[in-house]
């Protein structure tokens, strides 16, 4: 007998995104899957991406555009509204690969005791064009304590686990999706879907992993914090003190460098090193990019990040 066919709820918070709005909502709404709603939350932009709503509300379940207090808060009244049984979450400068939501109803269908499924995502520039893919592993609880970071638009949620998690915090504004997905994990575990890329996350100098990455590092280590003193992640918490904490200086580091705080990001790779040195490979392109910086090599430092970008689009038109 066919198992039945679930219904996917897909919401996306937007906020003055025009130039890449549209393309989000037609890579949902052009799915081959055909038992889809889609919510796109709307904060009260002003560019004009509230005409592009307007342009295929017909096909949405339902739009909003009001003030709110924020991606989250925005990403919520989504989750609040959605009915289906798996809910994806696609920012309004992200996008789904064709198949991606059928992909992610046969995998939890495959697999009923996960709480989120995930694949590999494609980092693309603004012009939509990939220069490198953001490879995971079968990631479960105590990875993602260490963490190992799922890139947001590769995740389908299992609702049930969603509501008994509970929705975003509001106090988190940057690795707010990183704390979700670890109260859901802490529920039932997480499964990976290898070799295959659903979703295409993407890198502009607007971007909040750009345009605030000194922001990034408080709310790592805010979440350390918290994962050693929670009651959920004992006696894990415990036993991966070390590698919670070296996790939490390499996001602060990894960000640190995104902003140019290259003397700031060695101070973090270095308290990194002194609690887990096997995080280094993890560490290595970003480690080298601070080096060249703070020895005063500016323009090798863009040479050699221009020549892994080139190398890395090569590689994935390979």
């Amino acid at each position: 007998m066919p198992q039945q066919m679930p219904l996917v709820s897909v919401v996306t918070p937007s906020y003055n995104q025009a130039q890449y709005l549209e393309q989000t909502m037609l890579s949902v709404l052009d799915q081959d899957y055909p038992h889809i709603e889609y919510w796109v939350m709307d904060g009260g932009s002003s560019d004009g991406s509230v005409d592009i709503i307007k342009k295929h509300a017909s096909r949405l379940a339902g739009w909003a555009s009001e003030k709110d207090k924020g991606q989250a808060d925005a990403v919520n009244k989504g989750f609040s509204r959605a009915s289906g049984d798996i809910v994806g979450w696609l920012n309004s400068d992200d996008l789904y690969y064709p198949g991606a939501i059928a992909g992610a109803v046969k995998a939890f269908q495959a697999h009923p005791e996960a709480s989120i499924v995930f694949s590999d995502v494609n980092s693309v520039d603004g012009e939509g064009i990939a220069f490198n893919r953001m490879r995971f592993g079968d990631w479960k609880l105590e990875d993602l304590m260490r963490f190992n970071i799922i890139s947001q638009p590769g995740v389908f949620m299992r609702r049930s686990v969603l509501e008994k998690a509970g929705y975003l915090g509001l106090d988190y504004h940057f690795l707010l999706d990183v704390e979700l997905w670890l109260r859901m994990a802490a529920i039932a575990e997480p499964f990976y879907v290898p070799d295959v890329v659903w979703s295409a996350a993407r890198m502009h100098a607007d971007a909040k992993n750009r345009a605030q990455a000194l922001k990034f590092g408080p709310e790592a280590f805010r979440i350390a914090k918290w994962l050693c003193q929670d009651e959920r992640f004992y006696p894990s918490s415990a036993k991966n003190y070390k590698q919670i904490w070296a996790g939490a200086y390499r996001i602060d580091a990894f960000y640190r460098v995104e902003a140019e705080d290259y003397p700031g990001a060695l101070k973090s790779y270095r308290e990194m090193l002194k609690l887990q040195p096997i995080q280094a490979p993890k560490a290595y392109a970003r480690l080298v990019k601070s080096l060249i910086n703070i020895m005063g090599f500016k323009n090798l430092g863009k040479t050699y990040e221009h020549l892994r970008e080139k190398i890395g689009k090569k590689r994935l038109r390979e």
